[in-house]
């Protein structure tokens, strides 16, 4: 099969849905975006899962997304596709200026300070622009501590970084102490944003290592469950002694 022509052919579907389909008429880059951020966690899951078919599928759906959007950025006369690809190769071959012009790097750490210098020159008001107000917090607090570190605002070793942890889960234990909400919780964010810094020193991805232990949740209850239906009782009879007799029974079975 050649696919040479692939995105033509998917840029000449969507004009003919845009035309011709009741649903894909109706549709406004406001009614697009909640299914947008469903792709975007639908192609997550694959890349956690390390599903390449299902990578691959997501990919495309996604793909489809940026035509679409594209498609009614000309109908609005604010922009075409050409010009959204051709924006984003311009500002590649910008803030690469290693491999597309005579700048000299040492290693990935440089790099990513020239990236930050440049989008400043470009107009970019704070190092942490870009980080958007939207983005889920666990994600949003690891990115805004890698943009901080580029300019030199980062801890210097891991122990440091666990002392942080071990001061701020103090602080919390204190609040809690005094019994007042708002500081329990500024407290408790505060014990997770230094522990999202000492998962980035330890080279631990924090979503990641949180979603797998969630899977990992599910996969020991639903289990428990099981047990309990062969023991001929529910989960919803048992005490919490029970379960948790059940619950180490299956982490045996896992050893």
């Amino acid at each position: 099969m050649q696919y040479s022509q692939s995105l033509e052919r998917l840029r000449s579907i969507m004009n003919e849905l845009r035309e011709q389909c009741p649903w894909d008429k109706k549709q406004t880059i406001h009614s697009l975006r909640p299914q947008t951020l469903e792709e975007v966690y639908e192609l997550a899951e694959t890349i956690t899962n390390e599903d390449w078919a299902g990578l691959k599928e997501e990919l495309g759906d996604l793909l489809l997304h940026i035509v679409f959007y594209s498609k009614i950025g000309a109908e609005q006369n604010k922009f075409t596709l050409d010009e959204v690809i051709e924006g984003v190769c311009n500002k590649l071959v910008n803030r690469h200026p290693h491999i597309y012009s005579n700048v000299k790097v040492e290693d990935e750490n440089e790099v990513k300070q020239n990236w930050e210098k440049i989008k400043q020159q470009e107009g970019k008001k704070s190092v942490l622009s870009g980080v958007p107000a939207s983005m889920p917090a666990l994600i949003k607090a690891t990115q805004l501590q890698e943009k901080t570190k580029k300019v030199g605002f980062e801890w210097e070793n891991t122990k440091q970084v666990q002392a942080k942890v071990e001061e701020e889960i103090n602080e919390l234990y204190e609040a809690v102490e005094g019994g007042n909400p708002k500081e329990m919780e500024d407290e408790f964010g505060d014990v997770l944003f230094a522990l999202i810094n000492y998962a980035r020193f330890i080279k631990v991805d924090p979503e990641r290592a949180l979603e797998q232990t969630n899977k990992k949740f599910i996969r020991r209850f639903q289990r428990v469950e099981e047990l309990a239906t062969e023991q001929g009782t529910t989960v919803h009879d048992m005490t919490l002694w029970e379960m948790d007799a059940l619950w180490n029974k299956v982490k045996q079975e896992e050893r």
